[in-house]
């Protein structure tokens, strides 16, 4: 089983077929129920969006247009920056866009990377504080390229006015950042609101960002509109009040949470950047996590991206399509060969189903050592192109993802970002270094490949090492197994 081509994922000849696991698994049948059609009605909606379905990131790409350079809030996280191509977190964007350049540049990428999607406008400003650029944006692509999703992030205050003007271009998933449900937590992260040609600031301000986003929270679920709803956790100011965000925000219809952590350095030049707000650390972001799951699902493979991010989350290929770039190029959008690539990836994504499957063991397949340990909780680090395959060099790496193993399952928590630890002999020691520390909660990182010298450093920080081409599901278990064991 190798991963169709699509021009993000390499998958040379040369690699191996995937190994499948011993046969076995269980499973049980129950009557469809209403609840189960919506269940399926639902994932049919988000099968291919790489930022609603945690499987789907694996395999489809999105893209981001900058034609959105206006906001009508201050968040003390934000400082809205541009040449910054280096830089990966929300607001930041190398070039802004016409809307005629945002929908050129979208059928270049459609040809060019023919599993894209989903095209987002998330700024670098808010999109719904520039309506014309915005929604003229959306006309052109829903036009000229009626296959890709159309997706919108947005602060909240001027949602319940637009909500017919989205329903009417069939933007079906709409994200807005809701970072409290108590203004006076708000007034220690908004200093002003601009609504109506009036600025407003402290709290007259943020309870009427409170307002607006609870009615266009409401608003999307009437209109039966996917939401997705951004937390940005900060530490000591509404990290333990985000428990009522997250139950508020499900009361009201919200299909997903991602609560994401914040991102603060003094050379952002943002407000907590500079006045020393530490972010969270992965164990105090998970430990939250895990308190929200049980209420409503949770997002946690998010990039947080830039705002003219192109390509797999994770991958960003903005710098291959620069302005200067993208307007020397004719657009070769497909349709049909869209489709055909599409339909590979669902082909791919059965063969893979199957093989998870059967990586499944069952109380008589586990060890007697695995059953009298109660199947402790491990982590581990994978470096991988996508695909939902351990297929990339330990020394090629940008992130890890982040797998949590028990010996029943392996699932997705989280990823680290990191630096490249081959950088050609320059800062090598340093960097790896800097990655041990990123994965140290890790019990062993899977790779397709591992250097000897780094390898002996990871074991000798209790790091063990597993390289091969597999499916990660299966992998995670067979080392959970031997793990125990030994």
């Amino acid at each position: 089983m190798t991963p169709p081509s699509t021009g993000l994922i390499s998958s040379p000849v040369t690699e191996p077929t995937i190994t499948k696991a011993k046969s076995g698994g269980c499973g049980c049948s129950s009557d469809r129920s209403a609840t189960v059609e919506m269940d399926e009605k639902l994932q049919k909606r988000i099968a291919n969006h790489p930022c609603y379905s945690e499987e789907a990131h694996h395999h489809y790409a999105r893209l981001h247009v900058a034609v959105a350079p206006a906001c009508n809030i201050q968040c003390n996280y934000c400082n809205r920056k541009y040449d910054c191509a280096n830089e990966s977190r929300p607001g930041v964007v190398s070039e802004l866009l016409t809307p005629e350049e945002a929908a050129h540049k979208a059928l270049v990428i459609a040809g060019k990377i023919p599993q894209l999607t989903v095209l987002g406008i998330a700024g670098p400003g808010d999109p719904l504080a520039n309506p014309d650029k915005t929604f003229r944006t959306f006309e052109l692509i829903a036009e000229k390229a009626p296959d890709i999703k159309l997706c919108l992030s947005t602060n909240g205050l001027m949602l319940p006015e637009y909500i017919d003007r989205i329903k009417q271009l069939n933007i079906d998933h709409v994200t807005i950042t809701i970072n409290m449900v108590d203004p006076e937590i708000g007034a220690k992260i908004y200093p002003w609101v601009h609504y109506k040609r009036k600025r407003y600031r402290g709290i007259e301000g943020v309870k009427i960002l409170h307002e607006k986003q609870m009615e266009g929270l409401q608003a999307l679920q009437e209109a039966d509109i996917l939401c997705k709803v951004n937390s940005v956790m900060i530490p000591g100011i509404n990290d333990e009040h985000l428990i009522e965000v997250n139950k508020v925000i499900r009361e009201k219809g919200a299909f997903l949470h991602n609560i994401m952590p914040l991102i603060s350095a003094p050379e952002h030049g943002t407000h907590f950047g500079l006045t020393g707000q530490r972010g969270p650390t992965p164990k105090e972001l998970k430990a939250l996590q895990d308190n929200c799951a049980g209420n409503m699902k949770m997002m946690r493979h998010c990039r947080q991206c830039r705002a003219d991010a192109v390509g797999l989350l994770g991958e960003d290929r903005s710098q291959e399509f620069t302005k200067d770039k993208f307007l020397a190029m004719t657009p070769e959008y497909n349709l049909q060969q869209r489709q055909e690539v599409h339909a590979g990836i669902e082909k791919f994504k059965e063969e893979l189903k199957a093989a998870k499957e059967k990586t499944q063991p069952t109380n008589v397949e586990m060890s007697p050592v695995t059953s009298l340990q109660q199947n402790p909780k491990i982590l581990v680090a994978v470096a991988t192109k996508g695909g939902g395959l351990v297929n990339q060099h330990f020394g090629h790496a940008k992130e890890f993802q982040i797998y949590e193993v028990d010996g029943h399952e392996a699932h997705f928590i989280g990823h680290r970002k990191i630096d490249h630890y081959c950088q050609g002999g320059y800062g090598e020691n340093a960097t790896l270094e800097h990655i041990i520390q990123a994965i140290a909660d890790c019990k062993a990182v899977l790779v397709s490949k591992i250097g000897e010298c780094p390898k002996e450093k990871l074991h000798k920080a209790g790091i063990q090492t597993v390289e091969t081409y597999d499916v990660i599901e299966k992998v995670a278990l067979e080392f959970y197994e031997q793990f125990i064991q030994e």
